[in-house]
């Protein structure tokens, strides 16, 4: 049975798992916006996150003047996929984790290989 939990306690886990990242690392994400979406596109209804943007590994030179990257965390796929609480925490740490690795230029391959698909 799905969990439910109401926006504002789903956007609290999802500013935990933030938390939970060492400091050397979030020291080195710049200029991104973590947001949570009730709802993945259309054309992909299973999508548990989403990163929108520039790979640190694929960028060239600064980019001043850009819009922030995006994290988004989608809520409902993640709030039917799991069935406690206990479950939900951890898979949204996993899905932050694997989307700020994106930002890092850590493809989901590899991703998968270390625990984070």
């Amino acid at each position: 049975m799905p969990v439910e939990l109401d926006r504002a306690a789903f956007e609290a886990l999802v500013d935990r798992a933030l938390d939970e990242i060492p400091d050397e690392i979030a020291a080195l994400v710049h200029n991104v916006v973590v947001l949570v979406e009730d709802e993945p596109p259309p054309d992909d209804p299973d999508l548990l996150g989403l990163y929108d943007g520039v790979a640190l590994t694929e960028r060239e030179g600064w980019m001043a003047g850009e819009l922030p990257d995006r994290i988004l965390i989608f809520r409902g796929p993640l709030l039917d996929l799991c069935d406690s609480l206990e479950e939900l925490e951890e898979e949204v740490r996993i899905t932050v984790v694997h989307e700020v690795a994106h930002h890092f230029g850590i493809d989901d391959e590899r991703l998968h290989g270390l625990g984070y698909g």
